[in-house]
């Protein structure tokens, strides 16, 4: 008896523990994006509710009327169609896949992390002379830097924007994929090595809020943490001065081939200046300025490539043959190198 009376006691509480899921950061963001995703996610559960909730309800009580030992149901064994029940249970299902097909080609449309915000919030468009502020990400193993070309600093392990300012960011990463997230300001972004993702968000409320990796990248990837600050625009300024006023110095490709290394748990890091082409040589893959930019090779590529098939392709062209107005330059192989020389 006394172990109903708990389980009725559970039973009542449990209402309140499922309610109290409505005060995490997904459902109660900061951000405009990330609140636009998180109604998406209510009005989807609610229209696939509709369906689940009558067949639940109902399978309860099909099973109760027509249990065994219930003499007064109608038994009906040769009974095997019904056009209205078949329109019921085709065209309700078949309305809600159209509705959700229909939010989710709108919402794909109109969150697409790569398109410039078109409003602050749902009362305030964005003024027409409003510039984003720009930060560019990498993910380390297993640490976050963040460049700020604008402001000409890079932090680690720290991120801050000032409230209702739109924030582009430029992602990519030094080693394996990571996927870098801030629930309470958007959805997560994946950082890949050699490519350059893009989000655009921004946060309406001050505040510290949490941003971490979403994608498992190894040994350190439970400490791979940040935290990411909201603040007015004057203690923005300040933020960025304080930063500024560093005595560690700025980072450089040099410094920065020493931070590439793997560490777990790396606290915060303040850089006063940073290199002004770092992003685009760790994009590139050609911080050492010894090897060769992606860019670079991609060019090459294009131009036909190396090596002995492509050195013939380019070089084809004797020195004695007019060239023909009509047809693009050509470009020579002078000398083929191996890799010892």
């Amino acid at each position: 008896m006394h172990i109903l009376k708990n389980l009725r006691r559970s039973l009542l509480l449990l209402p309140v523990v499922l309610l109290a899921g409505c005060n995490t950061v997904l459902m109660n963001p900061s951000g405009d994006i990330a609140h636009q995703q998180g109604r998406l996610i209510v009005v989807s559960t609610v229209l696939m509710l509709i369906i689940i909730i009558p067949v639940v309800a109902l399978t309860i009580l099909f099973a109760w009327r027509y249990r065994q030992s219930n003499k007064e149901a109608v038994y009906s064994p040769d009974w095997d169609h019904s056009t209205q029940l078949e329109l019921a249970i085709w065209a309700a299902p078949l309305l809600i896949i159209i509705a959700l097909g229909a939010i989710t080609w709108i919402s794909t449309h109109t969150l697409d992390p790569y398109q410039p915000l078109r409003r602050i919030d749902a009362q305030r468009a964005i003024p027409a002379d409003t510039k984003p502020l720009v930060v560019e990400v990498v993910a380390l193993d297993w640490k976050w830097l963040f460049i700020y070309p604008e402001q000409g600093i890079a932090t680690v392990n720290e991120l801050a924007a000032p409230v209702d300012r739109p924030i582009e960011f430029k992602i990519t990463a030094s080693s394996v994929m990571n996927s870098f997230f801030i629930p309470a300001l958007a959805g997560q972004i994946y950082a890949m090595p050699g490519m350059q993702t893009k989000l655009n968000a921004v946060i309406n409320k001050p505040g510290e809020f949490d941003g971490f990796s979403a994608n498992y990248s190894g040994a350190g990837f439970s400490g791979m943490r940040f935290k990411f600050h909201g603040l007015s625009h004057g203690d923005f300024d300040q933020w960025v001065e304080k930063v500024k006023s560093n005595k560690e110095g700025g980072l450089d490709r040099a410094l920065y081939q020493k931070l590439e290394a793997p560490s777990e748990r790396e606290p915060v890091r303040h850089y006063a200046t940073v290199a002004p082409d770092l992003y685009e040589a760790i994009l590139n893959r050609c911080v050492d300025s010894s090897k060769m930019c992606m860019k670079q090779m991609m060019a090459i590529d294009a131009d036909g490539g190396l090596g002995k098939p492509g050195a013939f392709n380019v070089a084809t062209m004797q020195a004695w043959q007019p060239d023909n107005i009509n047809s693009p330059k050509r470009k020579y192989v002078t000398a083929m190198c191996t890799t010892e020389e």
